[in-house]
Order: structure tokens, then C-alpha cells, then sequence
């Protein structure tokens, strides 16, 4: 009997035709191969989460409401339900993961474009040609475009055509400012333009237009201040003296109800208010938590223009918001302790 491993298995739910576009999603995100056996290891990880929800939860609910063959059949129709729904929970989180990791490759080639423009100008001017000055411009500081600039060359060397193998490459990553430098380069050497000073003039533009991102991000500081005082002081002191405020309510009430007592002509009892504190303190950790993650993306669109790269600031602002939350709210309990009632 063959035994099924982990990267057969994971093999298994791919299809062939998705494998070869996966493999070059996975280049982007710099994983050379395919990890079939991580995929593998996800299946059993949602099979086991599977069967715990299933005993703990699920059968015990269905063993008190069903017989045997509609158990059997809500069984095989909830299992696979929440199979399918935990895998499609775990795929979203790793694509959202590889789609994060891909967009931060992409900035950091974009951030070292202009230098590396640079150099390839000077080895023009020396006299080198094209390939070669690309291989000659290769530094390890450029990280990520160090590694694409080798594979490009290798390319070109090899006797791939310099406009196929620039295409290949900018094609690759969702860049603008790599596309437009990299194809007008292209444009250049079609129309016999001298590569030297065209490629100057671009870093030349590409630089200008860094610093002009870098004016516009720094006018927008006092927005990003303003929110962030909101985000981590402001809204959690407002939910904690709201909830230290319902507790005030909810003791003079019961108070007031209690000397009342059934003598009073008004058409409601305020012994018979419910306030569910608990409820409300649960409810500002939600609502603190949706703040952040909302408030995190306006930020990062006010300083960099996108949502991506503010996700990095969510987890910061969440934590900060609820410890916050906490302290103001007991800061507030002590303050406002002679008027609520322990009992």
C-alpha cells in the first residue's frame, strides 16, 4: 500500500495548470520552489481543527437532535463545511502573507532603482556594453534587485534578447516606476538613443520624484499625530469612562429603584434596568480593534498612498489601544468608586 507523504499529498489538491502560475507567484515572493509538503501539512492541520470543533461542539449538539442517519448526514455535511472553511481561512492568510512579502520586495527594489541607474551610467560611459554594465552595477546593498539584475544578465549573456529579457523582468513584479524606467531604457536602445545620458536622466527623475513622495509624506506628519492620539489616548479614555459611567447609572438606578420601591406612580421601575457592563466592555475592545486596523490605513495612505504598508502598524496600534483601554478604565473605577455601588 503506498504510503502518502506530505508532498504528494499537497501535489494531490493543486491542479497542473495552476502549478506553473503558483511557481511564478512563488518567485516573486523569493521561494525558488514550490513547498508541496507545507501545503500537506495544512490539509492535516485542518483536518485535526476539523475534528476537535467537530467533537467538542458539533456531535454533542447532534446526538441530543438527531437519530442515526440524519446524524450521519449532518456529520458528513458539517465536516465538510468547516473543512472547506478553515483551508479557505488558511490559503487567504498565507496568499494575504505572500501578497505582503511580494509588495515589500517590490518597494525595496524601487527604493535602490535610481542608484543602480546610476552605476550603469558611469560603466556606459567606460565604454562597457549593456550586459555587461548591468553585471558590473550588481552591489549586495541592492538586495532583491542584486538578484534579479543577475538573473536578467544571465539571460542576456546566455543570447536572450535584451528587450525579451527586460520584459520577462519587469512583467514579473507590479511596479510602475520599474516598468516605466526599465521600458524606457528599451525604447532607447530600439530607437539608437545614447543609453548613457538617457539612463542619467532617468535617475535623475527617479530621484527627484523620491524626494518630492518624501516633502509630501513629511506635510502630512500633523495628520498622522492627530490620528494616532485618537487611535492610542483618546478613544480608549472615552470607552473606559463610558464604562465606569454606566456603572455609576446602573448603581443609582438600582439605588433609586430600592426606595421607590413599588409606591411610585411613574410608569417604569429603575430597579428593573438592565445594564450589562460586561457586554459594553467586551463591545470597546471589539470597537478598539476595528479603530485601529481602519485608522492604521488611512494612516498609511495619508504617508505612502497605499493600505499595504500600514499593515505593519496594525498589531502596534491594537495592543497600545486595549492596554490603554484597561489603565484608563481603572484610573476612571477609582475615580468614580465613592459612587458606584460594590454590592
Amino acid at each position: 500500500m503506498k504510503i502518502i507523504f506530505l508532498e504528494e499529498f499537497g501535489k494531490a489538491f493543486i491542479p497542473k495548470k495552476i502549478r506553473p502560475r503558483l511557481r511564478n507567484y512563488m518567485l516573486k515572493a523569493g521561494i525558488d520552489e514550490v513547498p508541496y509538503k507545507s501545503f500537506g501539512a495544512l490539509f492535516y492541520l485542518s483536518l485535526f481543527v476539523t475534528y476537535f470543533i467537530y467533537i467538542t461542539w458539533i456531535f454533542p449538539w447532534l446526538d441530543k437532535n438527531f437519530a442515526s442517519i440524519p446524524l450521519i448526514i449532518w456529520t458528513f455535511f458539517l465536516w465538510v463545511l468547516i473543512q472547506m472553511a478553515f483551508a479557505g481561512l488558511i490559503m487567504f492568510a498565507v496568499y494575504s502573507y505572500l501578497d505582503i512579502v511580494i509588495y515589500n520586495r517590490t518597494k525595496t527594489m524601487e527604493e535602490v532603482v535610481p542608484e543602480f541607474l546610476k552605476y550603469v551610467s558611469e560603466n556606459l560611459r567606460g565604454g562597457m556594453s549593456f550586459d555587461k554594465a548591468l553585471w558590473s552595477s550588481i552591489r549586495p546593498e541592492f538586495g532583491v534587485l542584486s538578484d534579479e539584475i543577475q538573473l536578467l544578465a544571465k539571460k542576456v549573456m546566455s543570447g536572450y534578447g535584451v528587450d525579451e529579457a527586460i520584459e520577462e523582468f519587469t512583467n514579473k513584479y507590479d511596479s510602475p516606476t520599474i516598468k516605466r524606467s526599465f521600458g524606457l531604457i528599451v525604447e532607447g536602445m530600439k530607437g539608437g538613443a545614447p543609453l548613457a545620458d538617457l539612463i542619467e536622466r532617468i535617475h535623475t527623475d527617479l530621484t527627484d520624484t523620491m524626494d518630492l513622495k518624501s516633502e509630501m509624506s513629511a506635510t502630512n506628519t500633523t495628520y498622522v499625530i492627530f490620528l494616532t492620539v485618537i487611535i492610542m489616548f483618546i478613544s480608549p479614555a472615552l470607552f473606559g469612562l463610558s464604562y465606569n459611567l454606566l456603572l455609576v447609572f446602573r448603581s443609582i438606578a438600582g439605588t433609586l429603584g430600592g426606595a421607590m420601591g413599588h409606591a411610585s406612580n411613574l410608569p417604569f421601575q429603575m430597579g428593573d434596568m438592565k445594564i450589562d457592563a460586561d457586554g459594553f466592555r467586551n463591545f470597546s475592545v471589539v470597537a478598539l480593534c476595528i479603530i485601529s486596523i481602519f485608522s492604521s490605513m488611512i494612516i498609511s495612505i495619508i504617508r505612502k498612498g497605499n493600505i499595504k504598508q500600514g499593515l505593519k502598524y496594525i498589531p502596534l496600534y491594537t495592543i497600545v489601544a486595549i492596554v490603554m483601554y484597561f489603565i484608563f478604565r481603572a484610573m476612571f473605577t477609582g475615580f468614580f468608586s465613592g459612587l458606584i455601588n460594590i454590592a
